[in-house]
């Protein structure tokens, strides 16, 4: 627009962008107070590992024909871990379908999400008595869950509850009118709310580019009236700061932001897929060499945090979960054929009730 003088400014934005440890490790300024917490440091590279090792066992899982079509976080395991360390127990998460470490953090034993893959409704029974009990399924069409979101948060707004929402979608749930909808309708209520935009560059095979005109994902808040701010998704210590900050702004009553996660997806869209048809090696080779396990393992070792010898216990711990995980979803029994009506109403009418007895009494058929 050429300004003339007739024309007067009346709003513009920024979007920021924060990232505290670069791709090689090595830190850009001061960090934030948790850093300075060996302990919960070495957990946070705990939780990336571990969630990798899990994700190396589901992808082996469907290749050899035990597992449905399963979605890696393969490269997006920082996302995951910040969010857990994040949000507090009482908290609501609403997750996509790759942060799976937020998950595990807030109580989902491994195996229900195998569970889950693998065509078994039992997988989203989260345990009671963990922060995921009162969590949100996995959601796997794009970006519905999202306006869902606004209405859980206005439900803590209404009850006056200290609670925050964090939603999670991936960067083409932006460009769907779910998202544009509940992005314009936070701010109007000013919900205790938070939307993560994990944003791996690659919607199924549609790049980043071609989704949106946008200049970043972030901005998409300002059409709302909400803050939108940018950062490193593989930088483990930035995404939790600015992941916590948003949430304690949405508690203290500040109201909903969001925050794009730049990161990228190292695997395949799911196991249905072969990402090598629509992308080159050269920039997968690229963005390996972010790798946020790969970025904090560097900082560890830098301040004498991590040896050798911690690597080669976690590396042991992280197959003996994941094998563990594997086999308690293989051997779980399946449900009985009756199991289909249980979870259609509170109450099962009449009409259902004798189906249900004449499904029971005829039992399992064939191999399942």
């Amino acid at each position: 627009m050429d300004p003339t003088p007739a024309t007067t400014r009346i709003a513009q934005f920024d979007v920021c962008y924060t990232q505290f440890l670069d791709p090689q490790g090595r830190a850009r300024g001061e960090l934030p107070g948790f850093a300075a917490d060996a302990d919960e440091m070495r957990d946070m590279y705990r939780w990336l590992a571990l969630t990798r090792a899990f994700d190396k066992k589901a992808v082996a899982l469907q290749r050899t024909g035990r597992l449905g079509t399963y979605a890696a976080c393969l490269g997006q395991e920082a996302i995951g871990v910040a969010i857990g360390k994040a949000l507090r127990p009482e908290d609501i998460f609403m997750p996509a379908y790759r942060e799976y470490a937020a998950q595990f953090l807030r109580g989902v034993p491994m195996q229900n999400i195998l569970l889950y893959w693998g065509g078994d409704e039992r997988g989203m029974a989260y345990p009671e008595g963990t922060p995921a009990h009162h969590d949100f399924p996995l959601s796997v069409p794009i970006g519905t869950h999202v306006p869902q979101a606004v209405g859980v948060a206005y439900a803590v707004r209404l009850r006056k509850q200290p609670r925050v929402v964090l939603a999670s979608c991936g960067d083409g749930a932006t460009s769907k009118g779910d998202f544009a909808e509940a992005v314009s309708s936070a701010k109007l209520w000013n919900l205790p709310l938070v939307f993560l935009v994990n944003n791996n560059q690659w919607a199924i095979s549609v790049p980043r580019e071609r989704q949106t005109g946008a200049q970043t994902l972030a901005q998409k808040a300002f059409a709302g009236g909400l803050p939108g701010e940018q950062v490193d998704g593989n930088d483990m210590i930035a995404v939790r700061h600015v992941l916590e900050r948003a949430v304690e702004r949405a508690r203290a009553g500040g109201g909903p932001s969001l925050v794009e996660a730049i990161t990228y997806r190292l695997h395949d869209h799911t196991t249905a897929d072969d990402a090598r048809r629509y992308r080159s090696e050269d920039e997968v080779k690229a963005a390996w060499e972010r790798c946020p396990i790969k970025r904090l393992k560097a900082w560890l070792e830098g301040r004498s945090w991590w040896t050798d010898a911690d690597e080669e216990r976690l590396q042991a711990e992280g197959a003996a979960r994941a094998e563990a995980a594997a086999q308690a979803f293989l051997t779980t029994p399946p449900e009985p054929p009756q199991a289909i009506f249980d979870h259609l109403y509170e109450r099962l009418p009449s009409q259902f009730e004798w189906q249900r007895e004449e499904v029971k009494s005829a039992g399992p058929k064939g191999d399942c």
